[in-house]
């Protein structure tokens, strides 16, 4: 059993404990530990983990191990590659990055605040996107090996709510098609930056602004192929979401994500376990940030299933994909939305949980092979 397995035992004793009784020093204590927690994860070494080549997927041209990786927010600044490979995941994103480095957000004499709800398989956090910054992390990820069926991608969001801001994104998108990276996920969805807040819940006029310069300025002028996938929040309206498609396949877009976590505290509040809620209000009236985990599954669900729904009444002459992130946890999750036609997922508070439990064999463990 590695460092990072073992620790994960451990805590899985006292963090109940710590987060109902402690919701203070629990913010304190998992906002500092989560990344030393997670420094040490990318630096260990275990067993190569193997799946069945049935599971391997190819996406607009690109083979993936399997369809499932990391959400955007577990390997910020580009490192943990080798760790993904290890571990059989089925591609490798980085980031979100932006065009320049972030600080990320501090208050309370904590550093981008975070807490897990054990009980709820939920957490919050208002982080606000600390990263180097794209000169370095491209700089790391220009450095890789590749390896067959593990390709990389990388989540990128501009530093700010201006044009000039998303001008500068485009920039970056340009040096990301002379790297190393297979596809793109462009994050117009981070409700802990202000700039993430324009995107709200449906397709308001500076939303549509905004998708239409990345494809002005960028998506028409691709020389390569390199797919690009729009973030969504989760908080989405269901309604504008054939609005949403259109617009995307109109704009050349190859994909939307849904998606973020959730600013919609009275909706999630119904999925936190009663010994939790002293500790959800807590972190939810302190710091705000977005909830992510179990209470955005019915709604993530929802939203691709609509997603898949418009998309199979329609002609396509191309690949565009539908990405679920939020409550993916287990096969079950996973089957129930193939079931309907989604193709890749991602996670974040499911991969920890099932890390948990399985250690570094948790995709192998996560498709019962």
């Amino acid at each position: 059993m590695t460092t990072c397995e073992t620790i994960s035992k451990i805590d899985l004793f006292f963090r109940p404990f710590l987060v109902e009784n402690y919701p203070g020093f629990a913010t304190a204590f998992y906002s500092y530990g989560r990344k030393l927690f997670l420094n040490r994860l990318i630096r260990e070494k275990p067993a190569q983990v193997s799946l069945p080549q049935e599971l391997h997927r190819t996406f607009w041209g690109i083979k993936f191990n399997s369809p499932i990786f990391n959400a955007a927010g577990m390997f910020k600044d580009g490192n943990g590659y080798g760790l993904a490979c290890l571990q059989a995941a089925g591609a490798f994103l980085a980031g979100t990055i932006t065009p320049k480095p972030r600080k990320g957000n501090f208050k309370k004499w904590i550093l981008h605040p975070f807490i897990p709800y054990p009980r709820s398989r939920s957490s919050s956090n208002w982080m606000g996107l600390p990263n180097p910054g794209f000169k370095k992390v491209i700089d790391i990820l220009n450095r890789i090996h590749k390896q067959n069926y593990v390709p990389i991608g990388i989540s990128l969001a501009s530093n700010g709510n201006g044009f000039s801001d998303l001008e500068e994104l485009c920039e970056v998108l340009h040096e990301v098609e002379k790297s190393n990276v297979d596809f793109v996920e462009v994050n117009e969805s981070c409700p802990n930056i202000e700039h993430g807040k324009v995107n709200l819940a449906r397709l308001d006029s500076n939303f549509l602004n905004r998708i239409e310069l990345i494809s002005d300025k960028f998506l028409k002028k691709r020389k390569r192929n390199l797919p690009v996938i729009l973030k969504l929040s989760n908080d989405f309206e269901p309604e504008s979401v054939p609005l949403l498609l259109d617009a995307l396949l109109d704009l050349g877009f190859d994909g939307v994500n849904f998606g973020n976590t959730s600013t919609n505290y009275d909706e999630c509040r119904k999925f936190i376990n009663s010994n939790e809620v002293k500790a959800y209000y807590y972190f939810t009236k302190l710091f705000g940030g977005g909830v992510s985990g179990l209470p955005l599954k019915h709604k993530s669900f929802t939203l691709t299933q609509n997603a898949m729904k418009h998309l199979q009444s329609k002609k396509l002459n191309r690949e565009f994909y539908v990405i679920r992130t939020g409550g993916i946890y287990d096969y079950e999750d996973y089957q129930k939305s193939s079931n309907i036609g989604i193709s890749i997922f991602q996670w974040f508070t499911g991969y920890f949980e099932n890390f948990i439990k399985y250690g570094h064999k948790l995709y192998q463990k996560f498709f019962r092979v």
